[in-house]
């Protein structure tokens, strides 16, 4: 019995000490990004006309530069499967130029080299230099709620 105590323990203490919120947070290595610190709250609910779209797969809206750095860009891919990026090129530091835009599901820089990166999952597209990734943020749905935030 003492055995089986300890063991779980054990087994509890390292599930508690090896997940971290930023684990999956490329932001912290990513030197062109800083960390933006919001959190939607109940903005995008999925009742009001103006999000009822993020109830259908494959759609996405932007969120302007009051959330993220320059924005962030939501995505439904169904399945209440949601992903949310920041909207500066994470290959470049801030500028002018460093804004994507969407168009369908790709996000491209404004600067000259034109970056560009899969809003599905935040890759960069073939011919994008640099060796970073979107930044993703964290995405909780609750109803017709959907909550995206970063803190």
């Amino acid at each position: 019995m003492k055995l089986n105590t300890t063991v779980l323990l054990l087994f509890a203490s390292l599930m508690f000490t090896s997940c971290n919120k930023n684990d999956d947070d490329n932001q912290n290595n990513n030197p062109n990004i800083p960390n933006a610190v919001f959190d939607t709250g109940n903005l995008i609910n999925t009742s009001l006309p103006q999000y009822n779209q993020m109830q259908f797969p494959g759609n996405y809206i932007t969120l302007n530069s009051n959330y993220g750095i320059k924005g962030v860009v939501l995505y439904y891919a169904g399945n209440n499967n949601y992903s949310a990026f920041e909207l500066s090129d994470p290959n470049h530091a801030i500028s002018s130029c460093s804004n994507l835009t969407v168009n369908g599901i790709v996000a491209t820089c404004n600067c000259a080299d034109e970056n560009a990166y899969e809003i599905l999952n935040g890759t960069r597209q073939e011919g994008t230099g640099g060796q970073y990734t979107m930044v993703r943020y964290f995405v909780e749905v609750s109803g017709s709620v959907i909550r995206v935030f970063n803190n």
